[in-house]
């Protein structure tokens, strides 16, 4: 819902009541995650998907339906319709979507949620999606306290709880309970839907490369910081799409976040410098934190220089298995773009386990 959520806002401040749809399950292939999102205005405009293209229109007429009528509905599209090909998802997956109507006084609590998104602070929505009596019932969930109306405390304690494990690991995704929050037992299903603080993506080296690795890792939804000890080359209008360009050696820039608990297991890491005075003590300190991808850009000989300089200077082999140097993919790349868009592949196949390779000369599922 990140993506729709200021949109969501506007219209919402503004009086309206919008048809909000959002995925809330995924079985087989199915295109997009759960928390993915499609509003549909008063004026019939429309902002966000929950499939790609799939069962948007289907999605449409139920949000219209689901405002004019005031009661939020649970629907399953997929190759279990009669009619798969014309409203379901004919990549053959399933998706539950969770349709609602979204306004001021069902949920007071959303300007808090986008202050706290744009702040960067984690919070998460969890709405009850399933019930005999409570389906649309909602809390505001954050590190340390939760607001709403889940009518039993019992039930909010135990859904808090839960949502609060999920908003840590960065995840959305469904909780199961009996009628009351009982730990076991069916009756009660809910959707938490995370936001989480941005993954960061950093990049030492203030040169051209830099600038189209900065560029596609804004596409991507990193939080963007491109770091370099030059200060006429490290400037924001060399780097525009960046959130912050630092002047600063990268080792010691790199401590300090790590020491300030800024770095995560989602950070990147993408290092560019081409000098083993920058890059050498870089990596040393990269290597021997938790992070999600460290990429270093070089030859064979380079790499092969840049190891045993990291050897000497302590490291084992297990933390030099972490690196990947050559950085990228092998996709022939030549311009900075070209390069960005393999190192880019590199890092979303190291994330998600994929192999790589043409998805035309393999078989089985697409999405792991």
């Amino acid at each position: 819902m990140r993506d729709v959520l200021v949109e969501l806002a506007e219209r919402v401040d503004r009086g309206e009541t919008v048809g909000v749809g959002t995925v809330v399950a995924t079985f087989s292939s199915a295109p997009r995650p759960p928390g993915a999102a499609m509003l549909v205005g008063a004026d019939g405009a429309v902002v966000g998907s929950v499939s790609g293209g799939c069962v948007e229109g289907a999605v449409y007429e139920l949000a219209q339906e689901v405002v004019h009528q005031g009661r939020p509905v649970l629907q399953r599209y997929g190759v279990t319709d009669d009619d798969a090909f014309a409203v379901g998802l004919t990549c053959g997956g399933i998706i539950d979507v969770y349709v609602e109507p979204v306004n001021r006084h069902n949920f007071p609590e959303l300007p808090e949620v986008l202050e706290a998104v744009r702040a960067r602070e984690p919070v998460a929505i969890a709405t009850v999606v399933e019930h005999p009596e409570w389906v649309g019932r909602r809390l505001v969930v954050r590190p340390d306290r939760a607001t709403g109306d889940i009518p039993s405390a019992r039930a909010a304690d135990a859904v808090a709880d839960d949502a609060r494990g999920l908003l840590a690991a960065g995840r959305s995704g469904t909780l199961h309970y009996g009628p009351d929050g009982q730990r076991r037992g069916e009756g009660m299903t809910v959707f938490v839907n995370s936001f989480e603080p941005p993954p960061r993506m950093l990049v030492f080296g203030a040169i051209d490369f830099a600038a189209a690795v900065a560029r596609l890792g804004a596409f991507l939804g990193y939080r963007v910081t491109v770091c370099d000890a030059r200060p006429v080359f490290a400037t924001t209008s060399r780097f525009p799409e960046a959130d912050e360009v630092v002047v600063d050696w990268p080792h010691r820039y790199l401590a300090a976040q790590a020491d300030a608990g800024q770095l995560d297991e989602r950070t990147v890491v993408a290092v560019l410098t081409h000098d083993p005075k920058f890059d050498v003590p870089l990596l040393e300190a990269a290597l021997r934190l938790k992070l999600g991808y460290v990429g270093a850009m070089g030859s064979r000989r380079t790499h092969d220089d840049r190891l045993r300089r990291l050897r000497e200077a302590g490291l084992a082999e297990d933390e030099l298995a972490k690196l990947a140097s050559p950085i990228g993919l092998d996709l022939g790349a030549r311009t900075p773009e070209e390069t960005a868009v393999s190192i880019a592949a590199e890092i979303i196949a190291l994330r998600w386990g994929g192999g790589g390779g043409r998805l035309a000369r393999g078989d089985g599922s697409i999405h792991k």
